[in-house]
């Protein structure tokens, strides 16, 4: 049967020995393993956002120190080592000590020291787990003669839904403070300890006295450790793209660009190649088919509570200027939304100025903006769900050119929907348009900058581009006199397209649009 033979894409499996084995599609990411075991340093962190690859880099680097030559045949390590050494792993996954209280999390962090104690015949009964990590990294040091290496995956997941929680946040930070504390005075027997995760914490929150830690997240000679180049899927995943065009009615190059569009755009350094969703990348090639599928694996209840906590708007959460120190930055002390938002990949960096230190950051891709979005629409209305068929009705006029049945077509069910609270701020009704016509993603971009202001929003279709500018209570002709004022259509005049100006009023006593105008650009 046709297709049984082709390559299989990794979905959800994040063992290195299970990929390989089973012949799974691999980039190869192991001339940087071994970059990253032979530095300077031997106390390593590394961030980045969920489902981006960090557990199965954990997994690479365990199957290396344990000397399993035979996983990394016809891979770059297998130039570079020499040696093969076997060395004691102790691999911790935090992944599952999520939702715990501070008991709760100390049983989970004394079950994983359990498993690993029962290798090397102890049996040690003390609830303490900072005194059972000294004894077993000293036995396991003693039994082999060997160096420990320590890897510590998702070292952060106890901590991610409580970031927000004053009360409780201290308690589990105090638990996985004494775990880690160990790490340092255990120092001569230790070859390597690797940690990752999303957030950042503070070194004194978390690894006490262990100050010697190596952040590696920013530095460019890592940037593409976790996630996919686009040279790493031409090179691996053609036939996917094949296949992908194929389902899609496109050519190849226009299933690259799509993939391109909704899944790449990530930066993890400056400077730095774009990088890919894996998770994102894989199941579309997988499917063939475009969907959404990290943010569909589930928005973090945290990200949602800190954009209340921090009081963000839609039209705030990307095009951000700032340093390093505002975003890479401890996350438990933050005094704005920037770290988090960074650290768990919703916005990321699109551009750096050596002369002033500055970083742009903005909103990685459409599947991310899209998906933000859609996550806020519960903030606005009472049933989603009715936007979300607008949106999808809306498209398909807009992409026919019926931007007036557009708007029609709008009105009507704004007028219908319940509101949420607090909807005598002026400021609500903006931020749903505004979430509204993100929502169009196929065609939307937002805040877009011109030489004398900023368009509120500007969507492209095959055939047309539509200029728009938003109004609350001022009138459709005010919104256009904007338009005209600041000579918005001369920016895009050498787009290629017929220049359309959208000016649109919305009434809070009517709690809909009252009103728009329409007019092309002559050309």
């Amino acid at each position: 049967m046709e297709g049984l033979d082709r390559r299989l894409y990794p979905i959800g499996i994040q063992t290195f020995s299970e990929i390989r084995e089973g012949d799974y599609v691999y980039a190869d990411k192991t001339d940087l393993v071994y970059r990253l075991t032979h530095s300077d340093s031997k106390y390593i962190f590394l961030s980045r956002p969920r489902r981006f690859g960090k557990s199965l880099l954990t997994s690479t680097l365990r199957s290396y120190f344990e000397g399993r030559k035979e996983l990394f045949e016809g891979l770059a390590i297998e130039k570079l080592e020499k040696e093969w050494t076997s060395h004691p792993v102790l691999h911790f996954d935090m992944s599952l000590g999520k939702h715990l209280d501070k008991e709760g999390l100390n049983r989970y962090l004394l079950f994983q020291l359990a498993d690993m104690e029962r290798r090397y015949g102890l049996n040690m009964d003390s609830e303490d787990a900072n005194l059972r990590l000294t004894n077993l990294i000293r036995c396991a040091y003693e039994q082999t003669g060997q160096k420990v290496v320590v890897l510590i995956d998702e070292y952060d997941a106890p901590l991610l839904d409580v970031v927000h929680e004053e009360r409780e946040l201290p308690k589990l930070r105090n638990v996985m403070r004494n775990f880690y504390s160990p790490l340092k005075a255990c120092d001569p027997y230790l070859r390597f300890v690797f940690l990752t995760g999303i957030t950042k914490f503070s070194q004194l929150s978390i690894f006490s006295e262990l100050n010697n830690i190596k952040n590696i997240s920013m530095l460019p000679e890592y940037a593409t450790l976790c996630g996919i180049t686009e040279e790493e899927m031409r090179e691996q995943m053609g036939e996917g793209i094949d296949r992908l065009a194929v389902n899609l009615g496109i050519t190849p190059e226009e299933a690259l660009n799509s993939l391109r569009q909704n899944y790449d755009g990530y930066h993890f350094a400056w400077p730095s190649p774009d990088i890919y969703n894996p998770f994102s990348l894989l199941n579309a090639l997988t499917d063939s088919r475009i969907d959404s599928y990290w943010f569909g694996s589930g928005t973090p209840t945290y990200l949602i509570e800190m954009l209340r906590k921090f009081h963000v708007i839609p039209q705030e959460i990307g095009n951000r200027e700032c340093v390093a120190a505002d975003f890479d930055a401890p996350t438990e002390r933050m005094t704005s939304i920037t770290p988090l938002l960074y650290q768990s990949g919703y916005i990321t960096i699109k551009g750096y100025s050596r002369f002033s230190d500055l970083y742009q950051l903005d909103i990685p891709n459409r599947e991310v903006r899209v998906g933000l979005m859609r996550s806020l629409l519960p903030n606005y209305v009472q049933r989603p769900a009715e936007l979300n068929t607008l949106v999808a009705k809306m498209a398909e006029k807009i992409y026919n050119g019926d931007m007036e049945g557009a708007l029609r077509l709008m009105r009507t069910v704004l007028s219908t929907i319940p509101y949420c609270e607090n909807t005598h701020y002026e400021g609500h009704y903006q931020q749903l348009l505004y979430v509204i016509f993100t929502l169009l993603g196929n065609y939307v971009d937002v805040e877009v900058r011109t030489p004398k202001g900023r368009v509120d929003m500007v969507l492209r279709t095959p055939s047309t581009l539509y200029v728009i500018e938003l109004k609350l209570d001022q009138g459709a002709e005010a919104a256009m006199e904007q338009i005209d004022l600041r000579e918005y259509p001369e920016r895009f005049a050498l787009c290629g397209l017929p220049v359309v100006k959208v000016g649109i009023n919305f009434s809070t006593e009517k709690r809909t649009i009252e009103g728009w105008k329409i007019l092309y650009q002559r050309t």
